[in-house]
């Protein structure tokens, strides 16, 4: 059996169903496990992808990763888990800063999605414009961090 060490892959624009399985499936080729939890960047309703992702290729909603990947897979939005693997329980907003936006809101023992990134915000755009990795780009660190600083206290005052 191969070691587990972290491994990953890129995705993108392009990434499709069936490419993603075929590099999963070579990451974890020797590995033994009977189930998976996938974390996906897309609105997730009771275990299924109910919208396609911002910053990945189509055909993912109505997907069977179960079948594809012949285990029994849990689905759920990629924020919500990391919010989920974050919290130390009370009240707490999860932003996740990447490609876009992530979020997710952790109140005592519920978990509840978000999709704050669509947000409208100056300038007739939407929050994850200036928050995520294309942001950071656009607007160079410090303006950046400011804009993450009034973001977050925007939101504070709603969560």
């Amino acid at each position: 059996m191969s070691p587990r060490v972290e491994r990953e892959f890129l995705s993108g624009p392009r990434m499709v169903p069936k490419e993603f399985v075929a590099r999963f499936k070579e990451n974890v080729h020797g590995w033994k496990f009977d189930a998976l939890s996938i974390g996906f960047p897309a609105p997730v309703r009771k275990g299924r992808i109910v919208g396609e992702p911002k910053h990945l290729g189509k055909g993912w909603v109505g997907f069977n990763f179960t079948r594809a990947l012949g285990k029994p897979v849990r689905l759920i939005n990629d924020a919500a888990m990391q919010a989920l693997g974050s919290s130390r329980g009370g009240r707490m907003l999860f932003l996740g800063l990447g490609t876009g936006l992530g979020s997710a809101l952790v109140w005592e023992k519920t978990l509840l999605p978000l999709e704050l990134g669509d947000l409208p915000y100056p300038d007739g755009k939407i929050i994850e414009n200036y928050l995520g990795i294309p942001g950071l780009a656009l607007l160079r660190k410090k303006k950046w961090k400011h804009e993450v600083i009034y973001a977050v206290g925007q939101l504070k005052k709603a969560f």
